[in-house]
């Protein structure tokens, strides 16, 4: 006899391969950012409240080079472990560079730029559903 696993179970085992993915792209970037010396290196939680991705990371640079030169290495940390190549936007100035991998989305800032986005500040919001 032979047990055949139902829709759900199905829906259920392709979801945990792709968390088991998205974390596995989310350990590569992290581990990119801390080997570049990225300073102040955040990730927050977006699964449910954005369709941007499931997490977004922010971290910071020392100058423009510094920033050029993490996303650099992210960027080839990312595609040496498979990961494909992401979408990159403010490369060439290095004030604020953004790489989004599809489930992640990366921010690389030089640090006036970010304490004048405040750009985690305003996702680690609370929900207002949390709210009582």
């Amino acid at each position: 006899m032979q047990i055949r696993q139902g829709a759900k179970g199905a829906a259920e085992t392709a979801s945990n391969t792709a968390l088991v993915a998205v974390e596995d792209v989310l350990d590569t970037v992290r581990s990119s950012l801390e080997d570049s010396k990225a300073a102040e290196i955040v990730t927050i939680n977006i699964q449910g409240k954005s369709a941007l991705g499931d997490y977004m990371v922010v971290a910071s640079g020392r100058s423009h080079r510094h920033v050029g030169a993490i996303t650099d290495h992210l960027l080839r940390d990312l595609k040496d472990n498979g990961h494909g190549t992401p979408r990159v936007e403010g490369l060439p100035h290095c004030d604020w560079v953004l790489v989004d991998t599809g489930d992640i989305v990366i921010h690389v800032f030089r640090p006036e730029v970010r304490d004048f986005y405040g750009l985690e500040k305003m996702w680690q919001m609370p929900d207002s559903r949390d709210v009582h």
